[in-house]
């Protein structure tokens, strides 16, 4: 039923999944690879046609201070920053109090909305993409930061609310029921008990909304359009030049676009693993 620990393998199979996984990781590693190599060449070596071998002319820094001195990548970041933290808190913030209705209240459709929830992750956005940018015109709120919010916090709620309603319905029901004896307000039971339970849930939700809505570049192109709202993805999209691309620009740019969300992982990794395999086990 349950898979073979690995020290009871036969020892050819063994030997095989040893070999076998760090090919593997190479293999998943080595666009990510090109592209730091390729962010700190030079313009000259790229047009000589060195794109895999080891740059000859190494600029650890010139490439990403080009990027961000000669393109408003500042900016960029900064409508990201705008765009992605209002979105993960509001989505976060709604998702919890959602997911503590669907799991702690029986009331009548309580089952229909938490259907609802699960069907709405399953619809394509691109189906989605004219009505929301059309609504989007409708209330004067194309091309500004408050459109992506508004929209990636909408979209990414439902996913939050089937994450935590399951992680909420795990809880003692006796811990809730204590203290609404003592005479506790719904609002207090929500905030003192159900919170700081589900923390390693919310801190693990923070991460992957955090990666999702930081690296959108979908609805990002479909709500924005010049730089005045752009994120960073957009922007990095912005280096390509007409007739030619610095790729060794572009490179740096997708670089420093990456390193926020992969910061964001390493600070929040003990939560994030703890997160996901909250409840997995009994006992």
């Amino acid at each position: 039923m349950y898979p073979m620990p690995i020290e009871k393998w036969r020892p050819a199979t063994r030997t095989i999944y040893k070999i076998s996984v760090p090919i593997a990781l190479l293999i998943w590693l080595l666009p990510m690879l090109a592209v730091l190599l390729t962010s700190m060449r030079s313009a000259d070596e790229l047009a000589l046609g060195n794109y895999w071998g080891w740059p000859h002319d190494l600029s650890p820094i010139g490439n990403y201070r080009d990027a961000l001195t000669t393109s408003p990548m500042l900016h960029y970041f900064w409508n990201s920053v705008l765009i992605t933290v209002p979105s993960v808190v509001g989505a976060i913030a709604l998702a919890s109090m959602a997911g503590y209705a669907l799991a702690i209240y029986a009331f009548p459709g309580n089952t229909v909305l938490f259907a609802v929830f699960i069907a709405g992750n399953f619809v394509p956005v691109q189906i989605l993409m004219i009505p929301v940018r059309n609504l989007s015109l409708a209330l004067g709120l194309y091309n500004t930061v408050w459109a992506l919010v508004l929209f990636h916090t909408a979209f990414q709620t439902g996913f939050c609310t089937l994450f935590l309603r399951n992680f909420i319905k795990q809880l003692p029901y006796e811990l809730i029921e204590s203290a609404r004896i003592e005479g506790a307000s719904e609002w207090r039971v929500f905030y003192t008990i159900v919170l700081p339970l589900i923390r390693p849930a919310l801190a693990a939700l923070a991460v992957l909304v955090f990666t999702f809505v930081w690296n959108d570049y979908f609805w990002a192109l479909c709500l924005t359009q010049g730089d005045d709202a752009a994120p960073i993805t957009v922007g990095v999209a912005a280096l390509k030049g007409q007739w030619t691309t610095a790729w060794n620009l572009v490179s740096a740019g997708s670089v420093l676009a990456a390193l926020p969300s992969v910061a964001m992982f390493w600070a929040m990794q003990r939560h994030f693993v703890a997160g996901l395999t909250f409840g997995a086990t009994k006992g």
